[in-house]
């Protein structure tokens, strides 16, 4: 199943996809907060045959909005680590993105002209925490996953440079594209999905999760020692290659740009670049 917030006659709801067909699920989940969904475990079985049917016109938003920083794994992608370096190579890197730089699909990524002139973007498999829990196992790693979905970690590789560790260059407003669907966790296999970006119909990433350094369930496990993770926490997985950086030569995001991330199983999640006055 999977799960989406739309918007209609200027208010949130909630919505769920069943073999093809979009749903209106507001009033049997009782709340406009998908994340609120989430956090309370929900196990209602939804009568969707009760369920108004929705058209392709809505208007979908992100998800939700995080109730803390998005936790994103780095070079975890053999390919994308050549690409760009080898610092850091083998080792387990973490950094965040601020919950203020998300925006949902269709949405604009605010090109930030003033303080960059290296925007790039990376197509990744988020997961979703369902259930809080601290030093998970291989064997109970899955059990506090909702979901997946996508997430285009959008990056000012300048900004990323000059102050040393990540947060800055990663968390402007905009640079967190989310959605467009959370897929349930026991509807989706992420052990070998195709993640694919475009940039304005070009064809610039494309790699199986397959070749994650670490998979689902070794990330669940070593960003969960010694640290809590919560319901509602996004991870971002890491990025294969065909990276803008990564081109020779370079080739950034420029205003009207289209990006558009797709995942098997999942959907596409697209957004234009577009300058803030």
């Amino acid at each position: 199943m999977k799960w989406f917030r739309f918007e209609q006659e200027g208010e949130s709801r909630i919505g769920v996809e069943e073999a093809g067909y979009r749903y209106d699920v507001t009033t049997q989940v009782y709340t406009d907060s998908l994340l609120e969904v989430i956090a309370r475990g929900f196990e209602m079985d939804l009568d969707l045959d009760v369920a108004p049917r929705l058209n392709d016109e809505i208007r979908l938003l992100a998800p939700y909005i995080p109730p803390r920083n998005v936790i994103c794994v780095g070079k975890n992608y053999a390919d994308h680590i050549k690409e760009m370096d080898t610092a850091g190579a083998g080792k387990f890197v973490l950094f965040t993105k601020a919950p203020s730089s998300i925006v949902g699909p269709f949405e604009a990524i605010e090109r930030h002209a003033d303080l960059t002139q290296q925007l790039d973007y990376e197509g990744e498999l988020a997961i979703i925490i369902g259930t809080s829990g601290r030093d998970l196992t291989p064997e109970n790693a899955l059990d506090h996953v909702f979901g997946y979905s996508i997430v285009n970690d959008v990056t000012a590789r300048d900004l990323q440079k000059e102050h040393v560790q990540f947060f800055r260059g990663k968390s402007l407003d905009g640079f967190c594209p989310f959605g467009p669907v959370i897929v349930t966790e026991d509807s989706f296999d992420p052990t070998d999905v195709l993640v694919e970006t475009r940039v304005n119909g070009q064809l610039r990433q494309s790699g199986s999760t397959k070749l994650m350094l670490r998979d689902v369930v070794t990330i669940l496990t070593e960003v969960s020692r010694g640290m809590t993770l919560e319901a509602g926490d996004i991870i971002a997985t890491g990025t294969p290659a065909g990276v803008g950086h990564g081109m020779k030569p370079p080739t950034y995001l420029q205003d009207g740009d289209v990006v558009d991330i797709s995942i098997e199983g999942i959907g596409h999640l697209q957004n234009h670049v577009k300058a803030y006055k």
